[in-house]
C-alpha cells in the first residue's frame, strides 16, 4: 500500500471470531492494508480481547458451531483494527466476511475523528 493514501479518513473495525479462526481472519484483513498506521511504520496492528459470545441459531440457519434452536456459548476473541481510507475499510470488511467461519460475521465499523 502506498503512503500517504489518497483518503486518510480513519475507521475502526471491530469483530469477534472463535479462536480457531483468529489467524485466518487477521491474515485476510491485514492483506488489505488494514492494521497499517499512517506513515506505514507499523503494520498488522490490532488489539485483541478474549470474551464469550452467545447465540441461538434460528430455523433456516446453518451454524458453524451449535445446533438450530439451542443456545450456544463460545469462547471468542474481539479484535480491533485501524483502517486508513474508506477503500481499505471496505476491502477489510469484505475479506473478513470471506474468511470468517460464521454464517453471519459479527463486526462493527466506526468512522474516527481527529482531535
Amino acid at each position: 500500500m502506498a503512503y500517504p493514501p489518497s483518503d486518510s479518513t480513519r475507521y475502526s473495525l471491530t469483530f469477534t471470531v472463535p479462536h480457531s479462526a483468529l489467524a485466518v481472519c487477521k491474515s485476510a484483513i491485514f492483506a488489505t492494508g488494514a492494521g497499517t498506521y499512517p506513515g506505514g511504520k507499523y503494520t498488522q496492528v490490532c488489539f485483541q480481547t478474549p470474551g464469550v459470545g452467545e447465540f441461538t441459531p434460528s430455523e433456516g440457519a446453518m451454524p458453524y458451531i451449535g445446533t438450530v434452536g439451542k443456545a450456544e456459548v463460545v469462547e471468542e476473541m474481539k479484535v480491533n483494527v485501524l483502517c486508513v481510507g474508506r477503500e481499505v475499510m471496505i476491502k477489510a470488511v469484505e475479506a473478513l466476511k470471506r474468511a470468517h467461519p460464521y454464517e453471519e460475521a459479527s463486526y462493527e465499523v466506526y468512522r474516527m475523528e481527529d482531535i
